[in-house]
């Protein structure tokens, strides 16, 4: 059997990271792929910066939010242009400068042995990653090993990932998933319930002294347990499917 050709891009959502990206681009560049950056309804500074780099790298392609719509949304932005465009994969690196550019080829070769399945980062991390968040992190894995009965997604809140957009827009087209920071959980376990098989890729993750997080403690804490109560009510009514899932893999 012929294998499947892999076209794949790189999707950056980006919200008021102007300090950030052009490093990020500068990374990125020598892996030769195009880059579709969808901005969040950022900040004047923000958009002056984007139209610069777009203008200065002819592989980067900006699409815009008027407003700010959360993560997630500017994610699936990404995958619906991505298709458009003939892409077949989608690799998902943060603006802020968290994710190892020079693993992409590693994630890339993953999709190309195993072009169905979703790419996920498994995060390595230094003394500089706040406890609140790993902690956070593991209350989180903890939640979706229960959800798909299963260990397969090492790490749900990683957003360095490779995404088979096929079967992502399909998803999508059906189901709503969480529009801002729970996104990367949500659609990870909603793709292993619809059968995508899952890899896990080893990768270090930062956190830059003195980065820009937009994650907010109280307000993306509710909204990530509100999403795991979904989820688990989900996996109650999905149990003999995991389960065959879970024998079959």
């Amino acid at each position: 059997m012929k294998p499947r050709l892999v076209r794949p891009c790189l999707l950056i959502p980006i919200y008021n990271n102007k300090d950030t990206i052009a490093a990020v681009l500068a990374d990125l560049a020598p892996h030769n792929l195009p880059c579709l950056i969808i901005d969040d309804g950022s900040d004047a500074m923000t958009r002056e910066v984007l139209a610069r780099e777009a203008a200065r790298h002819a592989w980067v392609h900006v699409l815009h939010h008027n407003a700010n719509r959360g993560k997630g949304q500017a994610v699936c932005t990404g995958f619906f242009a991505a298709v458009d465009q003939g892409y077949t994969h989608a690799i998902q690196i943060d603006a802020d400068g968290q994710h190892n550019a020079r693993d992409i080829d590693r994630f890339l070769a993953e999709a190309t042995a195993h072009p169905e399945a979703l790419i996920l980062g498994k995060p390595l991390f230094g003394p500089d990653v706040p406890f609140g968040r790993y902690f956070g992190r593991k209350i989180s894995q903890w939640c979706v090993w229960v959800e798909t009965l299963s260990r397969a997604i090492s790490d749900p809140l990683c957003g360095f990932r490779v995404y088979p957009l096929a079967a992502t827009v399909a998803l999508l087209k059906c189901t709503r998933v969480g529009a801002r920071m729970d996104f990367d959980p949500d659609i990870a376990v909603r793709l292993y319930w619809a059968g995508a098989a899952i890899r896990n890729v080893e990768t270090r993750v930062v956190y830059p002294e003195g980065g820009v997080s937009h994650f907010r403690m109280f307000r993306d804490n509710v909204r990530i347990s509100w999403m795991h109560t979904r989820l688990l009510a989900g996996m109650l009514m999905r149990i003999p499917q995991l389960l065959r899932l879970r024998v079959g893999g």
